[in-house]
């Protein structure tokens, strides 16, 4: 047991070395392989994202040491929707630690879709994930602020900092999302009803639905999710802005719940801790080396995009990033 321990330990704490790979090279095969991938719809129950271009595909890389790689449309602004509730469940844990996450929230899959109230009502009048929509908004409501203005200010500086550059809201998809979002107002007094919310609900919910529509590229998206490969600190510009602790704990969550209710195959399949938006994003994180993410707007039934998924799990089939196989690999 002790070794086995000691095994573990060394996989998930000293960053093993990238495979002598040209990175350019393989984002430029990988996209040549899926650009004309079939199947998926762009979301069509927000009208914004019904008519984003569904040709566009890009795909970035960001190395735990700040490289950056990308090729196709990794530059085009889109809509990044639950994948914030990954960097806002980052915010509300620095704000209010992480056993308030887990007695407040919950950390376990719920097993239904992301908008589930059905979930809530079954499994101990709570939210059960902080990544899905139940969970989203108490761990907004959990985000301090002296009014909805500044709580909102406070999530949006969080997520300009982990991109390393200043984030704006996309308003034609906020008024979008916004009037189309009465299933998730509804969520939220539900909650309220619970004792599950730290602030206004209906305010809790429009910061929700504003964090979904903050406009971010597929670079961004790596940088970002390249906080999480580093250890809590932005690669690029080397600010730590998640708790090293923490970063283990927001990986499992998105593990659990990350790609709704496919996150079990995804994880069989890929073998790490991803999250999607329906906005056609996909991120994945190899602790210690490297975050990639993808976008592509036509989505499977479950909303997960079909191009960014194929793509990521093709790079980490390439670099060998699937941490159960790097665990198999030091125990023998």
């Amino acid at each position: 047991m002790k070794r086995l321990l000691l095994n573990l330990l060394v996989v998930v704490c000293i960053p093993l070395a990238l495979p002598a790979q040209d990175l350019n090279a393989l984002l430029k095969e990988t996209h040549a392989k899926f650009n004309n991938l079939p199947g998926g719809a762009n979301a069509n129950y927000i009208p914004f994202l019904a008519n984003v271009p569904s040709n566009l595909f890009g795909i970035a890389i960001v190395t735990a040491d700040g490289k950056v790689y990308e090729v196709g449309d990794s530059k085009y602004e889109f809509g990044i929707e639950s994948i914030s509730k990954a960097f806002v469940l980052c915010k509300a844990m620095m704000e209010v630690g992480p056993d308030s996450i887990m007695h407040g929230i919950g950390v376990n899959a719920t097993g239904m879709p992301f908008n589930s109230v059905i979930a809530i009502e079954l499994e101990g009048y709570s939210p059960q994930n902080p990544l899905v929509n139940a969970g989203a908004m108490a761990a907004n409501s959990m985000v301090k602020g002296h009014n909805k203005d500044a709580q909102w200010r406070n999530v949006l500086n969080y997520l300009s900092e982990m991109a390393g550059r200043p984030l704006t809201l996309i308003e034609e998809l906020y008024k979008s999302e916004a009037a189309t979002n009465q299933h998730n107002r509804a969520i939220a007094m539900l909650l309220e009803a619970y004792g599950h919310m730290w602030a206004d609900p209906l305010d809790a919910c429009d910061s929700y639905t504003k964090q979904c529509s903050v406009g971010v590229t597929a670079k961004d998206l790596a940088v970002m999710a390249g906080m999480l490969a580093n250890g809590g600190v932005n690669p690029v510009t080397r600010k730590r802005l998640l708790n090293e602790a923490y970063v283990p704990k927001v990986l499992a969550a998105m593990s659990m719940e990350g790609l709704y209710t496919t996150s079990g195959e995804w994880l069989y399949k890929v073998g790490l801790p991803g999250k999607s938006g329906v906005g056609g994003g996909v991120i994945a994180v190899a602790p210690g080396k490297m975050a990639i993410a993808a976008f592509a707007p036509p989505l499977d039934p479950v909303g997960n995009s079909v191009k960014a998924m194929a793509a990521i799990q093709y790079i980490a089939e390439k670099l060998q990033l699937n941490l159960y196989q790097s665990a198999a690999r030091h125990q023998q």
